[in-house]
């Protein structure tokens, strides 16, 4: 990848966990008033889609989300995806994606 896919993956990764954090504290807000809350599958998509520093940063700041181990494990797993495919772009492994 050249050094501008690589600045153009971090402002995407930057933006996503912006909303991702959002999201994150507009559901904690939610929860503490009683009121509608986000779903877990959204919050599970964005971090899926590339929110998971957000995500993770939300859980610890605003400490939310983090007594379901459901939760938390899927979270991980998408961190882990994420970081075996950053590893696989990093070393130059094709990905099919041209």
């Amino acid at each position: 990848m050249s050094g501008s896919a690589w600045g153009g993956l971090a402002l995407a990764y930057l933006v996503a966990s912006v909303v991702t954090f959002a999201v994150y504290a507009r559901d904690k807000q939610a929860a503490m008033r009683g009121a509608r809350r986000t779903p877990e599958r959204t919050l599970h998509w964005l971090a899926l889609v590339g929110g998971w520093p957000g995500a993770l940063l939300a859980q610890r700041l605003l400490r939310h989300k983090t007594r379901k181990p459901f939760f938390r494990t899927m979270l991980w797993l998408t961190v882990g995806l994420h970081v075996v495919l950053l590893t696989a772009l990093a070393a130059g492994v094709p990905l099919g994606v041209r």
